[in-house]
């Protein structure tokens, strides 16, 4: 006679330290479905190629305890330019990896190359307009990234600015959540946003922070070179980012919730920005 196991509620036990029944397994892929989507690049030669081509890598991934000879090497070289390395549990690689090996080490592709802070500059004046620029301040969920691209697109940004860490970035889930819009929208990595500010400033551009104690956006005249400086999700603008920004700009709110999604905030002011320049 079969047993029947459909009571057990899937009670199985954890095997390698990756969940072993169907909901979790589900889970687990749908935590990673951003990093498996991306365009891997698997093993130290193929890594080393990428790196040597200029390819836009969003991060460079390392299995724990895998981090010497050629993987040193790419690190060290990846971090040269600028490239994020991260030291991963080996079967966490092992799944991202779809069970190709991958002799510790693997790329996630960027969706798009990143362009420069001038590249901005000169789009800006090939369309002859005044500068409109937002700046993301550890923006994380990719699903915002995208839609505030999406959203720039629409507006007419001319770029925008990411830091090189703790932020999302060029990911597949971003592309996809742009809608597209990733194709035609700049987007810069920098190392230091508060030296971008600083950058930014001296070129002539005003920039303002978005946090709920500021003045109503819809009051600021933005016919003007402007950047606008949107925070992270959950502890919005960090304090020398704030201290570095011409002025704070806030939406009116009218609700009893005092907080608005990074991304839609990020939408209303760009077309307060829009609307105020007569476009």
């Amino acid at each position: 006679m079969k047993k029947d196991y459909s009571n057990r509620n899937g009670s199985f036990k954890k095997k390698d330290g990756i969940p072993n029944t169907e909901k979790n397994r589900r889970k687990y892929e749908n935590k990673n479905q951003n990093e498996l989507h991306n365009d891997v690049i698997i093993g130290r030669n193929c890594v080393k190629e990428a790196l040597r081509s200029g390819r836009a890598i969003e991060k460079l991934l390392v299995a724990s305890g895998s981090m010497n000879g050629s993987a040193k090497e790419l690190a060290a070289t990846a971090k040269e330019k600028g490239i994020p390395v991260k030291e991963t549990d080996a079967k966490k690689l092992d799944f991202l990896c779809g069970g190709t090996a991958h002799q510790g080490i693997a790329a996630i592709a960027a969706v798009k190359e990143y362009c420069s802070v001038d590249d901005i500059f000169e789009c800006a004046e090939k369309r002859n307009e005044k500068p409109f620029i937002i700046l993301l301040d550890e923006i994380e969920d990719p699903h915002n990234l995208g839609a505030i691209i999406r959203t720039a697109e629409c507006t007419g940004v001319h770029g925008i600015i990411i830091p090189k860490r703790r932020s999302a970035g060029l990911g597949y889930t971003v592309g996809k959540a742009s809608a597209g819009a990733v194709e035609y929208v700049n987007v810069a990595r920098v190392t230091n946003i508060c030296n971008t500010i600083e950058n930014l400033k001296e070129r002539g551009v005003w920039v303002f922070g978005t946090d709920m104690n500021g003045v109503d956006s819809s009051n600021i005249d933005f016919d003007i070179p402007v950047a606008i400086v949107i925070g992270n999700e959950g502890k919005g603008m960090g304090r020398l980012v704030r201290d570095k920004c011409d002025g704070i700009i806030s939406l009116p709110m009218r609700g009893k919730i005092n907080s608005l999604n990074a991304s839609v905030a990020a939408g209303v002011v760009m077309y307060d920005v829009l609307r105020n320049r007569g476009k």
